[in-house]
C-alpha cells in the first residue's frame, strides 16, 4: 500500500488528500496547529468566499498577480465550474453575489469545513493535529519526515500544502527548492491625515486609484477607515503592487480619481455651469458624492465654508477640478484585511510541473496552495487556487503521477 502524507490541514491540503485517496493509498494529513481548516473557518467574515463566478479561463487568470501563466493550463482541468459541481455533489449549494463572489447558501463557513471533514472521514483519511513537521528528506524511494515531537514517519509520496507558513518554506528548501521571498499581499493603506479620519465609513464605487511612482492602477469600490483606505480597489492594488510596496517600505504617493467616467475637462465644464448660482459650495455636493467627502475636497481646494458658487474664482475652479480628478495622498504603511493573510512569493514555479503540481527536482513530491508562488486578488480567487492545485496534485498522486485529462 502506498503511504501518502499531506503536510498542512488547510483547503489545499484537504482537497489534495481527498483526491489522492484510493483503495491502494493510505493517506494522512499532518497539521501543525490545534485545528484544521482554520483559514476556511474565518474567511469571508465567517461565511467563506469559496470561489468566484468566472468560468472564462483567460479572464479568470487575470485575477492572479503571480502564477497566472501556470494557472491557465491548470484551470483548463479544474476551474470554478468544477468547484461548484464538486461541492454540490457533496451536499453544499453555493450562491453568487452581485460582485461574483460565491458563498454557501447557509452563509456559514462551517458548512464548508464540515463538508471537507465529512468527505475526508468517509474516505478513510487520517487527520493528525499538533503534528508539526520540522524536517524532511528524500531517500530515493521514500521520504523521511521528522516531527517536532521527535517522531519519525516514512511516506512513499508527500504533498506540501502548508500555505504561507515559514516552516513550510523551510521544508521545501530542505528538498532543494528555491523560495521566492514571501511578502504580504492583500492589505489596506495607512494614511496619516487627521481630516481623512473624519471620513471613516464613507464609501464610493467606482473610483480609480493610481500608484504614482509605479504606474499601477485599479478601479473599484473604496472605503474610508479610521487608519486610511480600504475596499476592493485598494486590496487589488495592494496585490498587484505587493513586491514594489514592500521594497518601498509601504511608503508611496497615490492619486484617486473620484469620477473615473469623466475627463477633467468634463468636470471643469460642470463646475463652470454652477457659477451663476448663489448656493454655498461646501453644502451643495455635486456628482452624487457623499457630503463629507465633498466638503473634504472643497476644503482641499481652498474653498471656505461660506463661499458661494457665484464667488468661485478660476483658481478655485481649477483646484476643485483637480481634487476631483486626482486627489493625492501619501501612503505611510499597510493595515490588515480582516483576519485574512495572503502572501506573494513561495516555491518557484519554474521548478514545478504545473499539470500535476509535482516537483521537477524530487520524485513523488507535490505542492498545492499558497506555498507556491501564486496569489490572487480578493474575491474567492485564492481559494480557487487551493481547490485547483489540490485537485491536480491529489489526482496525480492517485493515478501514479499522471495528470487528469
Amino acid at each position: 500500500m502506498n503511504k501518502i502524507i499531506v503536510i498542512g490541514g488547510g483547503a489545499a491540503g484537504f482537497f489534495g488528500a481527498i483526491h489522492a485517496t484510493s483503495h491502494s493509498n493510505n493517506v494522512t494529513i499532518l497539521e501543525a496547529g490545534k485545528e484544521v481548516l482554520t483559514k476556511v473557518k474565518i474567511s469571508g467574515g465567517g461565511r467563506c468566499n469559496v470561489t468566484h463566478h468566472c468560468f472564462d479561463v483567460p479572464q479568470l487568470v487575470q485575477n492572479y498577480p503571480r502564477g497566472n501563466k501556470a494557472l491557465r493550463g491548470a484551470f483548463s482541468r479544474f476551474q470554478p465550474r468544477h468547484t461548484i459541481e464538486w461541492f454540490q455533489n457533496h451536499g453544499v449549494i453555493l450562491k453568487t453575489e452581485a460582485d461574483g463572489r460565491m458563498f454557501p447558501i447557509t452563509d456559514d463557513s462551517q458548512t464548508i469545513v464540515s463538508c471537507l471533514m465529512n468527505v475526508a472521514e468517509r474516505s478513510g483519511i487520517k487527520i493528525r493535529t499538533q503534528a508539526q513537521v520540522i524536517g524532511i528528506k528524500s531517500l530515493g524511494e521514500f521520504f523521511e519526515l521528522k516531527l517536532k515531537t521527535g517522531e519519525t514517519l516514512n511516506a512513499d509520496r508527500v504533498l506540501l500544502a502548508t500555505g504561507s507558513s515559514p516552516q513550510g518554506f523551510k521544508l521545501a528548501q530542505q528538498l532543494g527548492h528555491k523560495i521566492i521571498p514571501p511578502v504580504p499581499s492583500l492589505f489596506t493603506f495607512a494614511i496619516k491625515d487627521s481630516k481623512l479620519q473624519e471620513l471613516a465609513g464613507v464609501s464610493l464605487d467606482p473610483v480609480t486609484v493610481n500608484m504614482l511612482d509605479i504606474k499601477l492602477s485599479q478601479t473599484g469600490a473604496l472605503i474610508f477607515t479610521h487608519w486610511g483606505l480600504s475596499g476592493p480597489a485598494i486590496l487589488k492594488l495592494s496585490a498587484w503592487g505587493a513586491r514594489e510596496l514592500y521594497e518601498r517600505n509601504y511608503t508611496i504617493p497615490i492619486g484617486i480619481n473620484w469620477l473615473p467616467k469623466l475627463t477633467i475637462d468634463d468636470i471643469c465644464s460642470c463646475l463652470q455651469n454652477l457659477r451663476h448660482t448663489k448656493k454655498q459650495i461646501s453644502s451643495n455636493p455635486q456628482f452624487n458624492l457623499p457630503k463629507r467627502l465633498w466638503q473634504f475636497l472643497t476644503d482641499r481646494a481652498g474653498i471656505t465654508s461660506e463661499q458661494k458658487w457665484a464667488e468661485l474664482s478660476k483658481q478655485n475652479l481649477k483646484e476643485l477640478s483637480q481634487q476631483l480628478h486626482q486627489c493625492n495622498f501619501e501612503v505611510t504603511g499597510k493595515g490588515v484585511f480582516k483576519e485574512e493573510f495572503v502572501t506573494c512569493g513561495g516555491v518557484d514555479l519554474t521548478e514545478i510541473e504545473c499539470k500535476t503540481m509535482s516537483s521537477k527536482l524530487i520524485k513523488n513530491c507535490y505542492f498545492a496552495g499558497e506555498i507556491l508562488d501564486i496569489d490572487g486578488i480578493t474575491g474567492g480567487f485564492n481559494f480557487q487556487n487551493a481547490w485547483t492545485t489540490g485537485f491536480l496534485a491529489g489526482t496525480a498522486i492517485r493515478s501514479g503521477g499522471q495528470h487528469p485529462s
